[in-house]
């Protein structure tokens, strides 16, 4: 077995690579992996857990793993005879085969790193970048993943972050307020108009007392008066659709409450006796 592990496999410089030196080179790169994951996850889980915020713990966590994988590193280049200054010709002929092939590779791992400093997204917040919107669930080396409403993980190149206009819903503060548009008919009272909406806004769990709901009279429509309800929330932040569902259900209900009609329908696109696109049919 002695022979066996001081059997030389190759030589890096002037040192000689033996089969035991492989085995420990491998096993500390091991190690490190395994110790780097798990300070990343006491880090996130029990430090400081009533002083530091998710987004930072997760971002301390991150940089605490990268520094044990990188010390690993070099103990383990050590144990075969790799120096420092041949880790700095490697690290050069490397930045020349990053220019070449591994530029996105490379861009991505900045921006996560400045993800991770600047913070600008944290695990947790409520995002909107493009068309997909969902919850920072992780922020990788390379690419952020996204969890939706539906369940669906959508992994995203961090690169992405920082050249494109992201819209966070949980930066600086946990409420959000909400727009909903109401149309109602001509001959409608602006003033129960108003009191509908507002009734409709205050019996509504999830929506916020402070800031108080407000009514926008927008002005008027073709066929009706517009009005704008705005109100804030700030439990259903992450469930924006469902939150819209429930108001308008509650705004239906109140309008109908108070006797209040919605704008008329286009007879050419909603007929009681023709199909849809056409005119009804005349009385005899």
């Amino acid at each position: 077995m002695e022979n066996f592990l001081d059997h030389r496999l190759f030589r890096i410089g002037g040192s000689p690579v033996t089969v035991g030196s492989l085995i420990v080179f491998l096993a500390i790169l091991a190690i490190s992996y395994f110790v780097s994951r798990l300070v990343h996850r006491l880090i996130v889980s029990r430090f400081l857990t009533h002083r530091l915020t998710m987004g930072v713990r997760y971002a301390l966590g991150r940089f605490a793993g990268y520094f044990v994988l990188l010390l690993g590193v070099f103990i383990a280049l050590e144990t075969v005879g790799i120096s420092v200054g041949a880790l700095a010709a490697f690290f050069a002929a490397l930045g020349v085969g990053i220019g070449f092939g591994l530029q996105d590779i490379a861009k991505n791992f900045v921006s996560g790193l400045i993800l991770l400093v600047e913070r600008p997204i944290q695990v947790g917040d409520r995002i909107d970048i493009g068309k997909d919107s969902g919850d920072v669930v992780e922020i990788r080396t390379r690419a952020t993943v996204i969890r939706t409403n539906d369940e669906v993980h959508l992994i995203i190149p961090n690169s992405r972050f920082i050249s494109d206009t992201v819209t966070n819903r949980s930066y600086g503060s946990d409420r959000v307020r909400y727009r909903v548009p109401v149309g109602v008919a001509l001959e409608s009272n602006p003033r129960e108009v108003e009191a509908a909406l507002l009734d409709a806004a205050r019996g509504l769990e999830g929506i916020l007392p402070t800031p108080s709901p407000t009514v926008r009279f927008k002005g008027f429509g073709d066929s009706g008066l517009d009005f704008e309800l705005q109100c804030w929330t700030s439990t259903m932040l992450h469930r924006p659709s469902a939150f819209r569902s429930r108001l308008n259900f509650a705004i239906y209900d109140k309008l109908k409450e108070r006797g209040i009609e919605t704008p008329p329908h286009d007879p050419w696109t909603r007929s009681p006796r023709g199909s849809a696109g056409e005119p009804p049919h005349p009385e005899n």
